[in-house]
Parts: C-alpha cells; structure tokens; sequence
C-alpha cells in the first residue's frame, strides 16, 4: 500500500499538516453554486485548480481537515466527513480516512488538546463525535464518545445559536455528547490558540471562524469554507449559493484576504485540490 500523503508547511516554528479525508464530487452543478460567475471567470478558475473538475465535468472536492504543531500543543481544525454512519453519508462520500491520515502524521487522537471546528455543516464534524469507533476508526465502543478524548472543542456561539436551522440533528449527535464530557467550549469573536488564533469570519453560516498563525509577515489561514472553490480565490466578492449570508461572507473573505504589503498569505483550505495556495 502506498503511504499516505500528508503535505505540511511550517510559519515560524509552527507546522500545518493537511489531513485527507476523501474525495468525490459535490452534491449540485458549480454553475448552480456560483450563478453569478461568468465563462471567463470558469476558464480562469479551471486554470488556477484544473483537478476541481472530473471526468464528467461535475464539480470535484477534496474533504480534509487540518492540523496544527507546536511546542504549545496540538489543535486539530475541522473533524471531516466521519465514518461510515456519520451525519455526512447523505451526501458525502464517507467513509473517510482521517484516522490513517492522523496516523501517517504521527498523531495520535489521545494528544490532541484542541479541536476548531469552523461551522456546523456535516462535512466538517464527521469524526468530532464518533459512535462506536475507537480512534483507529474500528468498532469497539457502543456510545457516542469525541474521537479526541481530551480536547477541548472550539464552536462559536453565534453558530451554535443557528443550530436548528444549520443542523438540527447535530444537537444530540454532536453538541449534547460534548456538553457531557465538558468538552465544548463557546467562542465569541476572535479568540487566542496556544498557537495562532481563532478569528470571526461569519457569513458561510452565522458563526463560521477560521484559524490565522503568523510568524512576522509569515501567515496562513485554515479557511474552512470561507473559500470552497478557486474562483472564490480570484474573485472573492463572488456570492456563493450555500452561504447564509453572502454580503457577510464576502466581507468575511475580503477581510481575511487583505494583507499588508510584503506579507506572505498562505491559505489552508478544505476543498481545493491543493491543500496550500496563495492569492
């Protein structure tokens, strides 16, 4: 078996692993999910990410999650589609391989100390809360347990306000088993990390956040779905059709794209083909 690929880069003394999950297309034709882009705008986007189209010409996502190491502790950004019976299978092409993955960076579930999860759509807390998986995504335990024992999990109360018309059944597969274990932790607004910070970045859903760490000018944000597909990237004010909010969405990733001169931006994204990329 070929080993599993996990790409790193590091800003400062901080590494970001990207952490693969699956592949498959998405649920609706792009041009449906982006019905203000034009032909140009396609071509331009085809050109910057040519692996986000197949065969058949749907729309093709990587799923994955992110981690992120330091001295200071181990945070892990988004939990993916999950296991085979997780709140993604509607849709997504579960189940993913995000224990292999966390194996092949050498990380085990147990050393996680934080858990960002970006927003509440299903394929970003597939493996937060597992039912009947241990952490090497076999089949032991019968009850809804965190896939990462001791961590604490980060949500932004706008988001989980928004719960019953995000996801409502997230409420007793997710938020209640993470409540029993005093495990979930609520944000408001931008937040410090051990390592880098969470930061506010509404408008995919009401409390979605993304993650910055920054070394000097060196910086890279876990963007979670502030940016879903590359002509978002080369235009940002674009309206995306799953956003709650697209004004506030778009604010949100102007904002987060808007650097200082002579900064270098990297971003770190969920469903892109590449992991890493610039603007």
């Amino acid at each position: 078996m070929t080993p599993m690929r996990t790409p790193a880069i590091r800003i400062g003394s901080a590494e970001i692993i990207a952490l693969p999950d699956a592949t498959g297309p998405f649920f609706s034709p792009r041009a449906e999910a982006f019905p203000d882009a034009t032909a140009e705008q396609w071509a331009a986007a085809d050109r910057l990410d040519p692996g986000a189209v197949d065969a058949d010409g749907r729309w093709l996502l990587q799923f994955r999650a992110f981690a992120i190491r330091a001295e200071q502790g181990l945070t892990v950004v988004d939990a993916g589609i999950g296991p085979a019976d997780s709140p993604a299978a509607s849709w997504a092409p579960v189940p993913g391989l995000l224990p292999q993955s966390l194996a092949a960076a050498g990380i085990d579930p147990d050393e996680v100390d934080t858990v960002v999860l970006t927003h509440l759509h299903t394929d970003h807390i597939g493996w937060a809360v597992v039912n009947g998986h241990n952490k090497y995504g076999e089949t032991p335990r019968p009850d809804p347990h965190p896939y990462f024992p001791n961590a604490e999990y980060l949500l932004q109360r706008r988001e989980l306000e928004a719960i019953d018309s995000l996801n409502p059944q997230l409420r007793g597969s997710l938020v209640e088993p993470l409540e029993a274990t005093g495990q979930l932790r609520l944000l408001d607004g931008d937040t410090p990390l051990r390592t880098g910070r969470v930061v506010a970045t509404p408008g995919h859903t009401p409390g979605h956040q993304s993650v910055l760490v920054e070394d000097g000018r060196d910086l890279a944000v876990v963007t979670g779905d502030l940016l879903v597909h590359a002509v978002q990237l080369l235009h940002p004010e674009l309206a995306y059709a799953h956003e709650v909010d697209p004004e506030e969405a778009r604010r949100s990733r102007e904002r987060m794209l808007d650097v200082e001169a002579g900064s270098v931006l990297r971003l770190a994204t969920p469903h892109l083909t590449e992991p890493f990329t610039s603007p």
